[in-house]
């Protein structure tokens, strides 16, 4: 948007300078031109008041002296004409003149029209400035002077001219170039600030901390003012999503004693109840129960991961995954699931929060070993990518459609296929929240052989 602004600035100017510099420079030529005109038409005028007397007394011959004079300081040929348009008078001694460049202006004397300015003087016009005047004696045109003057000098100071207005200009652009950069940073600044706390704000929310104010960050009074009010908005925002998050934790935690309660209640009828019907829907109960169990407990883990406060630990990738593993071991032995693990040998540590990798790996080992089939493997991989290590969980259960690769990351989503496996929906949700918080990239993709990948990538800790 800088350069866009300054090139817009910087095109205002340069149309300002060349509409100015333009006109300056024609007025400038045409003042030149109008100089040179008016001395040369004052010097033709004179030559023919002096031609009267030696044209009536037949003795045009008198005047080449002072001609030749005139010619040889200020260098204009000087020619005279009698009244059948002949040349009777030379500047330069009875050499013939461009009879092309001064028989137009001859005859325009003779027909007694005066000397017109003409076009403009520009550089690049070689052509001589020719100006005729009739002689008049008693009223009556008896002949005409002609000069011809060379315009290299009128052409050459107009040169001068148009130089002197294009370094202007191009010092008149140059300041404005210098004026415009800090004026229209002065403009931007509170807008890239806000640009700033726009991201700062998506990541603050995410992470549960406060955003960072705009404030009085400099620039026009109206872009303080929306900086004021989108501070006021951050603070709105902050302060909903914390209290939500309050409200699921504190909802969590102040459900789990009553349905722990309620378990322990439904198990203590277990063998109570006789009747067939009543002990089907005492076992319902038991599983509803547990499946609500399971929903609070992923409920309390996702408000943790959103209220860390965006808190980063330092943990090794390796030794997390072996600690995990050696846990999950059993269930997966129980399940007739091998267990494979691939480490890169490397103490390779990530920042994220407390007890982040713990949570990731028991949430995906948890949905792993539920979809995988009996005799087959889970394997849990860490690879290191330049300056990136990649942690990966992968699976040979049923997987999902490509189609709900992107929906599986929804909170309290499942699949249509899974209906029939207890899970809260929550588990993908909360590894993405993990990850977000840690600068990771999360993945999920369909690898050949079947099954599900979870690829979760971060940047390595120094």
């Amino acid at each position: 948007m800088r350069v866009r602004l300054q090139g817009i600035v910087l095109t205002l100017v340069a149309l300002l300078v060349f509409g100015l510099g333009i006109p300056l420079a024609l007025s400038s030529a045409a003042s030149v031109q109008q100089e040179l005109f008016l001395d040369r038409l004052t010097d033709t005028s004179r030559f023919a008041s002096l031609a009267q007397r030696p044209l009536l007394e037949n003795r045009p011959s008198q005047l080449e002296p002072q001609l030749r004079r005139y010619t040889e300081v200020y260098g204009v040929q000087v020619l005279v004409f009698n009244q059948d348009g002949q040349s009777v008078a030379s500047s330069l001694g009875g050499r013939p003149a461009d009879s092309g460049a001064v028989s137009g202006p001859v005859h325009d004397a003779l027909a007694g029209r005066r000397a017109e300015l003409g076009d403009l003087l520009t550089p690049w016009k070689a052509a001589p400035l020719v100006l005729s005047e009739p002689i008049l004696i008693d009223g009556e045109v008896r002949g005409a002077v002609v000069t011809v003057s060379a315009t290299d000098r009128a052409r050459t100071k107009v040169v001068w001219l148009w130089l002197l207005l294009v370094a202007g200009g191009a010092l008149a652009f140059g300041l404005a170039l210098l004026v415009a950069i800090p004026v229209v940073r002065w403009i931007l600044r509170p807008v890239h600030r806000l640009d700033e706390a726009t991201g700062e704000l998506v990541a603050a929310v995410v992470s549960g901390r406060d955003a960072p104010p705009v404030g009085e960050s400099g620039g026009p009074p109206e872009l303080r003012q929306l900086g004021r009010s989108f501070d006021r908005m951050a603070a709105s925002v902050s302060e909903a999503l914390a209290a939500q998050r309050a409200f699921v934790a504190d909802a969590s935690h102040q459900l789990r004693n009553p349905l722990t309660a309620l378990k322990i209640r439904l198990g203590n009828l277990d063998g109570h109840v006789d009747d067939e019907p009543a002990a089907a829907d005492l076992e319902a109960a038991v599983v509803d129960a547990g499946r609500l169990h399971q929903i609070l407990d992923g409920l309390l883990s996702m408000a943790r991961a959103e209220a860390s406060g965006g808190e980063l630990v330092p943990v090794v990738v390796d030794e997390a995954v072996e600690d995990r593993a050696a846990d999950w071991s059993v269930v997966a032995a129980a399940r007739d699931v091998r267990l494979e693990t691939e480490s890169t040998g490397e103490a390779l540590r990530v920042l994220v929060p407390p007890r982040g990798v713990e949570v990731v790996l028991d949430a995906l080992l948890d949905n792993a070993l539920k979809f995988t089939a009996p005799g087959t493997e889970v394997r849990v991989s860490v690879r290191r990518d330049g300056e990136r290590v990649t942690l990966a969980v992968r699976d040979h259960g049923p997987g999902l459609r490509p189609d709900e690769l992107e929906r599986a990351l929804d909170r309290f989503w499942r699949s249509s296929a899974h209906q029939n496996v207890p899970g809260s929906g929550l588990g993908l949700a909360i590894v993405n929240e993990i990850v977000a918080l840690s600068n990771g990239e999360l993945k999920l993709d369909l690898p050949e052989g079947g099954g599900l990948r979870v690829s979760m990538t971060f940047p390595i800790a120094a």
